[in-house]
This record gives structure tokens, C-alpha cells and sequence, in this order.
């Protein structure tokens, strides 16, 4: 019997104020995601899938009904669908799960698929040296600052963190992500070779944050993919249970 395919996706942004014709790219994820539901044992959403989450007590944010419908159905289905949490929507507290039937993860995963093991993240905070960013990082994650974001009505913390989103990705080169700086320099690719030295275990690591595709093999074992996004890309990792694919996703083409 063949197996079923392990996908591997990030960094869709939903919601971004700095991407024009949101809907039409949510569309294209759902439409995506439909083509899958048939071939997919697990989707792993391997961060900042939305621009800003942030769950109140009564309120979660607008929009995105054809997405969440769409995970609800897989999950529905009998797929698993885990979502990790990225540095833009660190603000889940149980919607996701309860009402969507996913599987959310704060922190990386290390976990076994077909005999091989996979270490899994986002890829924020894995080995970056940026000192502010290791600040931000440290209060987005403070209980005491997710507190103080939730006692702020919904429309203006919505308002805040999605401006905030927009001002962050605008500041940046066009808008974009720094290109790959090379196996010296990519602090996750630095991160991955020291990992390795005490978890020499791991056959694939599997990144997003940085928008960028990389499939780097480490060594003669472990095998590193930083997959993309789908704001430009529509790159990602699908696993069949014995070979490991970085693909895109072409409207009206069947992919394995």
C-alpha cells in the first residue's frame, strides 16, 4: 500500500497589510490545500501563516474564512494539520485547536515520520545574533505583555499588530527578505551544524521565516530545507516516505 505524502509549508502572511490582493492568495493556499487533501497524511504549517493572530476571550480576528474552512475540512478528513507558531502569530490560546482540529506547537518538534527523524521549526530565534530582535522576541512571548495586548479592545490591537507587521516588512529592502548569505553566515544553517553535534539523529531539518529556498545537504545523514513562503514563492516540502521534495505550486499542475 503507498503511503501518503507529509507536506511542509510557511510564511503565508494572511492578512498582511503590505500584500496586495490578500484574498487572491488566500485563494490560491485553499485551492492548494484542496488539491492535497486526498494525497496528505500531515500538513505541517511551520509558521507565520497569518501577518498578526492574536485570540481574545470572545474574538478572533476577521477574516480568512475560506482558509480555516478549508483546515477544518482536512482535519475533518482524518489529516492531521500541526501549526506552529512563528514571531507573527505567537498569539494562539486554544481556538485553533478546538474549532479547526489542529495540532499547535509553541516551540520546535523533534518527531519521527516513516522511519526518519525530522526536527521542525519556524526558524525565529534558532541562532540569530540580532541582540533586538532577541528583545522583541522575549517580550511578544512574555505572559505579561500577551496579558497587557489582550486587556486593549480588539480593534485597536488588531489595528496595532498589523500595522506594526506592515511597518516591519516595509522597512526591509523591497519589501523583501535578505537573499541567502551563504553556509558560513545562515544562522540557521549554523544553527542546524551545531544542533547536530549532540542530535546526530536528525535526517531533516525544516525551516521557514527566512523566505528563502534552500535544500542543503549537512552531511552524509542530515539534509536541511528552508522552504519558502506563499507570498511569492508557493514553495514547498512534500516527503513520500522515502524521498524529500522542495516543490512550487503551479495553478492547473499536479504535483506529487
Amino acid at each position: 500500500m503507498n503511503k501518503k505524502n507529509i507536506y511542509f509549508l510557511s510564511d503565508a502572511h494572511l492578512g498582511s497589510l503590505a500584500i496586495e490582493h490578500g484574498r487572491t492568495q488566500e485563494r490560491r493556499l485553499v485551492r492548494f490545500l484542496d488539491s492535497i487533501k486526498h494525497k496528505a497524511a500531515a500538513i505541517y504549517l511551520l509558521g507565520d501563516i497569518f501577518d498578526f493572530w492574536n485570540e481574545y476571550r470572545y474574538v478572533v480576528p476577521k477574516g480568512y474564512t475560506r482558509f480555516l474552512g478549508k483546515l477544518s475540512e482536512l482535519t475533518d478528513m482524518g489529516v492531521e494539520v500541526h501549526f506552529f507558531t512563528g514571531n507573527h502569530d505567537i498569539w494562539t490560546y486554544g481556538y485553533l485547536e478546538k474549532e479547526c482540529g489542529l495540532i499547535v506547537h509553541t516551540q520546535p518538534l523533534t518527531t519521527e515520520i516513516y522511519d526518519k527523524v525530522f526536527f521542525l521549526a519556524h526558524g525565529d530565534g534558532l541562532g540569530d545574533p540580532d541582540a533586538r530582535f532577541k528583545l522583541l522576541r522575549r517580550l511578544f512571548h512574555s505572559r505579561t505583555c500577551q496579558w497587557l495586548l489582550n486587556t486593549v479592545h480588539p480593534r485597536w490591537g488588531m489595528a496595532l499588530g498589523l500595522n506594526w507587521a506592515k511597518h516591519s516588512r516595509l522597512k526591509r529592502a523591497g519589501g523583501k527578505e535578505p537573499p541567502y548569505m551563504g553556509e558560513d553566515k545562515e544562522y540557521l544553517v549554523l544553527f542546524a551544524k551545531e544542533y547536530m553535534k549532540t542530535h546526530p539523529q536528525i535526517d531533516y531539518f525544516i525551516f521557514g521565516h527566512r523566505h528563502i529556498e534552500l535544500d542543503l545537504i549537512l552531511s552524509r545523514k542530515s539534509r536541511l530545507m528552508i522552504i519558502g513562503d506563499w507570498i511569492t514563492q508557493f514553495t514547498y516540502a512534500v516527503f513520500d516516505g522515502e524521498h524529500m521534495f522542495l516543490e512550487e505550486y503551479v495553478e492547473g499542475e499536479s504535483r506529487p
